[in-house]
């Protein structure tokens, strides 16, 4: 199965991947990978989701305490992670704020 929890919401159910950000302490900011990744004991395989896997993204930072909620389409339009940037070091807010605690 491509999604981790099922939500019931008035009635409809809600698929939902959920993901747990890293701090990369390179680039200081959180990083989450929006690939699946399958392993086994020879190989890692990763492979992209697709927009029929579920409905949602939960992206969970623990650190903060806060949650990204992004909708499948825009989970899986980044390339291959998604940076999350908590510091106010920017001039203008990185596309993934617009998810900060939705």
């Amino acid at each position: 199965m491509p999604y981790d929890l099922v939500f019931d919401v008035n009635r409809t159910l809600v698929r939902v991947q959920v993901k747990c950000a890293w701090f990369d302490p390179s680039r200081g900011n959180h990083v989450v990978d929006n690939r699946r990744t399958k392993t086994n004991r020879r190989a890692m395989i990763r492979e992209v989701y697709r927009p029929s896997d579920f409905e949602f993204a939960l992206a969970y930072v623990s650190d903060r305490d806060l949650f990204y909620v992004f909708p499948v389409d825009v989970f899986i339009s980044y390339a291959s992670e998604i940076h999350l940037v908590e510091a106010d070091k920017r001039q203008r807010k990185p596309r993934s704020a617009e998810y900060r605690d939705a």
